[in-house]
């Protein structure tokens, strides 16, 4: 028995550690920082974006997506962004929803206008940019692709239009 003790107690210590650690995590999911200053964005589409994306300036992360809704009327994606205190953008710049690459994660770009006013906490960006759907653009790629190869070997087989044995010269 006196061996055995130990061995319960550290068990029943790690699935103490866990349960606080689930428990942590389940808290604090979909939270956000709700410090800095709130900026709206509406998109048409958003494709992967989500709550805690990152907003970046120039690859520099300034902020995170605080909220998404759909505007009922217009079915529009409206995007509530937190925005670093110390960061000020022009108010002509635009806000698109861009990817890391093929396989990374989506976020908001923030492309600065020249405009020396700054969006006031709560505006919204006037010029936005959906997400592009990198699957469709793909599937239409591959698509004509097929379709151009159909074309060049229906030419390949009958070189100049011509059909069937050339003609011979007369005698």
């Amino acid at each position: 028995m006196s061996r055995r003790f130990p061995e319960l107690l550290t068990g029943f210590a790690i699935i103490v550690i866990t349960a606080v650690f689930l428990v942590y995590a389940l808290l604090g999911a979909g939270e956000v920082s709700a410090g800095g200053y709130s900026l709206t964005a509406r998109f048409g589409s958003v494709g992967g974006l989500t709550v805690g994306s990152d907003v970046k300036i120039g690859g520099v992360i300034i902020g995170h997506v605080a909220e998404e809704t759909l505007d009922p009327v217009t079915y529009a994606a409206i995007i509530r962004l937190n925005i670093n205190n110390g960061i000020k953008i022009p108010d002509d710049s635009s806000a698109s929803v861009t990817s890391d690459g093929l396989l990374g994660n989506d976020y908001v770009a923030v492309s600065p206008g020249g405009s020396n006013a700054m969006l006031a906490p709560g505006a919204a960006f006037p010029v936005t940019q959906s997400a592009i759907n990198v699957q469709d653009l793909l599937g239409k790629f591959i698509f004509s692709m097929g379709s151009t190869q159909d074309k060049s070997s229906s030419r390949a087989a009958q070189p100049d239009g011509l059909s069937g044995p050339s003609p011979s010269p007369a005698k």
